[in-house]
């Protein structure tokens, strides 16, 4: 099947304090502050995106706060899970040691023969790292405190938990085109049909004694995949009207054009295409420094920016 997502475009998550969150993706792991804008829905959000030097579509991850909101969600059944980064092959060692140093308690594992650290942000959402030899992707190299030899390449897989499988695994292998490629226990990985590895996998947890999931701080909001353009983005959107899924109209998010479903597991997907991208409205060289808002809202600037807190550069983690 052809026009169908090529891979992860980004994930989102919801965090509880903006400037820790800053700290920790772009001065922790090393991430890119790629752009600093707000939830286009509900411009009193910030969404902050992460990712390497131009915010390519699987290297993003990105966070929405609610200035005041401090309802914290719960993970479970009906989410994406984990924020899974890939790092080179030999690196396992230098980002435990990075953590350990800074105070990020750690755990170390095997999935898939892929050796895994584990280990979480500061609202909690469950962080890994794992090694691949065969990602060809170089991350952000730029860093001060982090060598681009280590440097986190982008997403690695997207974690999905559900109760019952089968309904999301029919949706991947169906509307979405992604083969399965290995099970181990109650955990199921698919790949694109264009393939590609790293970045381009999803990973399906049946655990039905999971409790349901609730949204909030510490938790994923939604999982989006990628396509090329918005020819294929229309196609995708009539192949999933006509296999019964209430997908939205089209939206304009700037950087991208997105629609958004809901799986059966109640995962909200979005399928996100790779252009135009987060050069639009910023040079390379000073991306993510200001705050940056769509034309409806910038009548609202000054009102805004007194709601969202200031945000400093990263923390040096030395």
């Amino acid at each position: 099947m052809s026009n169908t997502p090529t891979g992860i475009h980004h994930l989102t998550a919801i965090a509880g304090a903006p400037q820790a969150n800053v700290d920790f993706y772009a001065g922790l792991l090393g991430l890119r502050l790629v752009k600093k804008t707000v939830n286009f829905d509900d411009p009193s959000a910030y969404h902050l995106y992460y990712g390497d030097e131009t915010g390519t579509p699987g290297s993003i991850v990105t966070f929405f706060y609610w200035p005041g909101h401090e309802a914290r969600g719960r993970v479970g059944a009906g989410q994406s899970t984990a924020i899974v980064f890939s790092a080179p092959a030999a690196s396992l060692g230098f980002w435990q040691e990075r953590l350990q140093r800074h105070g990020v308690a750690v755990a170390r594992h095997t999935r898939f023969g892929e050796e895994v650290v584990a280990f979480a942000d500061p609202d909690g959402i469950r962080v890994e790292i794992v090694a691949v030899a065969d990602d060809s992707r170089v991350g952000w190299r730029a860093h001060l405190d982090i060598p681009a030899v280590h440097a986190l390449r982008g997403m690695h897989m997207a974690e999905l938990t559900v109760r019952a499988a089968a309904p999301t695994e029919t949706l991947l292998t169906g509307t979405m085109d992604y083969r399965l490629v290995k099970r181990e226990g109650n955990r199921a990985r698919f790949e694109a049909a264009s393939g590609g590895g790293s970045g381009h996998y999803i990973d399906v947890i049946a655990d039905a004694s999971a409790a349901a999931g609730i949204g909030g701080t510490g938790t994923v909001h939604h999982i989006a995949w990628s396509v090329p353009d918005d020819a294929t983005e229309l196609v995708m959107q009539n192949r999933l009207h006509a296999s019964g899924y209430n997908v939205s109209d089209v939206r304009d998010r700037n950087y991208f054009h997105s629609i958004y479903y809901r799986e059966r597991g109640g995962i909200l997907f979005e399928i996100a295409t790779a252009t135009p991208g987060f050069l639009v409205d910023e040079p390379v060289a000073s991306l993510g420094a200001a705050l940056k808002l769509p034309a409806q809202f910038e009548r609202a600037r000054s009102q805004l920016e007194n709601i969202l807190p200031p945000l400093q550069p990263a923390r040096r983690y030395v």
